[in-house]
């Protein structure tokens, strides 16, 4: 698995409408690790690469209809069975963290590169997430090097309060080691 031009390559990619330029200056610097499913806990569909591709069906579920409006994406998305998809290339900033903050600097969709993993915080992630999470960020550490294994994140962490992915069940201790 190798990156070209700020893309993975042999990985599926479906490019996102969702994002925009970095600001000038700005160095990809932080990894932050989220988790999503639609509908709210129900796994194995399409949804999330709909939700990111602004091509959701609304009247397919009723949760649907709260985030009609959302406009969302993130660079990578790891399903339960280990299928990787990418959305934004690196370079871009991708939509994925809102109001954030990492030691005292702002936005960080400015200087982050946004991981998605299909699951819940309630709920434990797959082997073949950890394997393909671990793959990822030791080529995204490779080809950038302001990032290290001490400056990847959860949502939870640089939006307290308002984010609580990935949640108690993500194995912290697990994927940072094996970097």
């Amino acid at each position: 698995m190798q990156i070209e031009n700020h893309i993975f390559q042999n990985i599926k990619f479906l490019q996102s409408p969702n994002f925009n330029e970095r600001p000038k200056n700005s160095t990809i610097s932080l990894i932050v690790i989220h988790s999503i499913s639609l509908p709210p806990n129900v796994y194995g569909n399409e949804y999330v690469e709909d939700f990111f591709m602004n091509k959701l069906k609304i009247s397919d579920h009723d949760y649907f209809d709260e985030i009609k409006d959302l406009k969302v994406s993130s660079h990578l998305y790891i399903k339960r069975t280990g299928e990787i998809i990418q959305f934004v290339p690196f370079n871009m900033r991708a939509w994925h963290a809102g109001d954030s903050s990492y030691k005292g600097v702002r936005d960080c969709n400015n200087y982050s590169i946004g991981i998605e993993l299909e699951g819940t915080d309630r709920d434990n992630f797959s082997n073949n997430q950890y394997e393909k999470l671990i793959q990822i960020s030791k080529q995204i550490i490779k080809n950038y090097p302001e990032i290290n294994k001490d400056k990847i994140v959860g949502h939870s962490e640089i939006s307290p309060g308002r984010k609580t992915d990935p949640g108690d069940k993500f194995e912290w201790n697990k994927y940072l080691n094996a970097l």
